[in-house]
């Protein structure tokens, strides 16, 4: 049966048959069996663990986002700053500065629980970028659809993301989405996935001009704009959860496309996107350090093209 639910994603009327969407599997019964983890990361592309962390601890990092929004005059003040209600003359998408000098945010990315789930799926240890992404997404606005391999794929491609609600986040606030066995679609990919976004051609003014004089991106990012028309091109369904709840997160990929439901809500939808990798391989240099030089000047590439 159909969604009787409208979803969209960047502006764009998703088909919500059958054949077009469906929901994630959930891997919660299998947390403690590393190789059946990896199995299924193998297969799916992602790692879907429901009910993962202590309510409390995401509930803790939520409250201390709300907290800065609300000084600032981004929620409504007619509600309590914990429900996150967006004052309406503001729009939101990326927030990352929520996360940054925030203890409560890093216990939850960057505390023993998630480390030692991602040591088991390694088998050895692991080391994470500094970098944390967050977002707190308003009415109307959802991610187009991407693979990160684009943005961080200087070092190891054996690169995992973590993304973590910090609420409960139904169909109607949008979330993640997934691309079905879209990883095993690299070579019909494979010029997007060699894009840097922050390479670029010295011999080419105009690249110059972009990049280096005015701090863009050699390439959008975005593999398409368009996630309908995306999806009916490569094939298989978006993919999604019911409702993420506080605790969930889902891991996947490089190579995994991906993307973000449109928020229907007035209720802002905070998330965390976060890298784990295995500390004996290569690490991208943007993202790591006391103050990571990320897509500022400092982390661009030149090259004669």
């Amino acid at each position: 049966m159909p969604l009787t639910l409208s979803l969209s994603s960047a502006g764009h009327e998703l088909d919500t048959s059958p054949e077009a969407f469906g929901f994630i599997r959930s891997s919660a019964d299998c947390v403690g069996q590393p190789a059946e983890l990896a199995q299924r990361l193998t297969d799916d592309g992602y790692l879907y663990i429901p009910g993962f962390f202590d309510p409390a601890l995401i509930l803790a990092a939520r409250a201390a986002i709300t907290d800065r929004l609300a000084a600032e005059g981004s929620l409504d003040p007619a509600f309590p700053s914990i429900d996150a209600i967006a004052n309406r003359e503001k729009k939101f998408s990326y927030r990352g500065d929520l996360a940054r000098h925030n203890a409560s945010v890093e216990r939850v990315v960057y505390g023993p629980e998630l480390l030692r789930f991602y040591e088991a799926l390694f088998g050895e240890p692991v080391r994470h970028f500094d970098h944390t992404w967050f977002r707190a997404v308003s009415r109307g606005m959802g991610t187009t659809p991407h693979c990160d391999l684009v943005y961080m794929g200087r070092g190891t491609h054996q690169l995992l993301t973590c993304w973590i609600p910090y609420g409960d986040i139904p169909l109607e606030m949008g979330g993640v989405m997934m691309l079905e066995d879209s990883h095993k679609k690299s070579e019909r990919l494979r010029n997007y996935l060699e894009v840097d976004v922050d390479a670029y051609c010295e011999n080419r003014p105009k690249e110059v001009e972009k990049v280096v004089t005015k701090g863009g991106w050699s390439h959008p990012g975005f593999l398409s704009k368009n996630p309908a028309s995306l999806r009916a091109k490569l094939g298989g369904r978006w993919l999604t959860a019911p409702e993420f709840k506080v605790g969930d997160f889902v891991t996947f990929g490089m190579k995994l496309v991906h993307g973000g439901l449109d928020n229907q809500t007035d209720r802002l939808r905070f998330s965390s996107d976060t890298r784990y990798q295995r500390a004996s391989q290569p690490i991208d240099e943007r993202w790591i350090g006391a103050n990571p030089p990320a897509n500022t000047l400092a982390g661009k590439r030149g090259r004669v093209c």
